[in-house]
């Protein structure tokens, strides 16, 4: 929460975003960034926004005074609400419940934004980023990290670092290498547990890679060298044998 704010300055400042610029600026927010600080704060500052609310006691409070819910999928539901709290701007808010447990969980949503309906709002707000679900929970399991928490400063940043390496590398040859290929659909995971563990021989020529082979008992060996071939684009000799 304490790191939006400061966050949003430093994007200000690097795009150099004046006061007529911001009214087109959208800020899509999840719930760790939704106190109503956040938001007013924001909106203060000529931004639209559309983002969940952070207080899980007020979404339970705006779900009672829904009078209509509207199915989203197969286990959530939408209603509109009047908003019973002030950001000092106009906005819309959606409280939505999903049936968890046995038992009606709620969250609510706040626009500056106008929507035709109830799903294209939330359909709006599930196209903000996710990379604590792309990269963070994704890499802890396809990149074996127990742990990402180091007890010095330095090797925090060098984990950090080499995960990131790690994920955008796996993530270039996934939409590279592997596209219209029988892997297309791996995940991280899979792919560093089944294809990077591929036997293989790495032939080098003054600290280049020039040749790569892959152990043809393999199952996986055939198809995966086609396409390190597209991916490599000529740049190796690359066999299976």
């Amino acid at each position: 929460m304490q790191c939006l704010q400061p966050a949003v300055l430093g994007v200000e400042s690097s795009f150099d975003l004046a006061p007529e610029m911001r009214k087109h600026v959208l800020w899509r927010l999840d719930g760790g960034s939704g106190t109503d600080d956040n938001l007013r704060w924001l909106l203060d500052r000529g931004y639209h926004l559309h983002g969940k609310g952070f207080s899980g006691k007020r979404a339970n409070a705006l779900a009672r005074h829904v009078k209509r819910w509207d199915a989203y999928d197969a286990q959530a539901q939408l209603g509109r609400v009047v908003p019973s709290f002030d950001l000092g701007r106009p906005i819309d808010v959606l409280v939505k419940r999903r049936w968890q447990k046995g038992g009606w969980r709620h969250s609510y949503y706040v626009t500056t934004l106008i929507f035709p309906s109830k799903r294209t709002f939330m359909d709006k707000y599930n196209q903000r980023g996710a990379a604590e679900i792309e990269q963070f929970r994704t890499d802890k399991n396809g990149l074996h990290l127990s742990a990402r928490r180091k007890q010095s400063l330095e090797a925090q940043k060098a984990l950090v670092l080499l995960t990131d390496l790690c994920h955008n590398l796996l993530a270039d040859f996934r939409r590279r290498g592997l596209a219209d290929s029988r892997f297309s659909g791996w995940g991280a995971k899979r792919i560093v547990r089944d294809l990077l563990a591929i036997p293989g021989w790495l032939y080098l020529v003054d600290g280049q890679v020039k040749r790569i082979e892959l152990h043809s008992a393999h199952p996986y060996a055939d198809d995966l060298i086609i396409c390190l071939e597209r991916y490599c684009s000529g740049r190796f000799d690359l066999q299976s044998e």
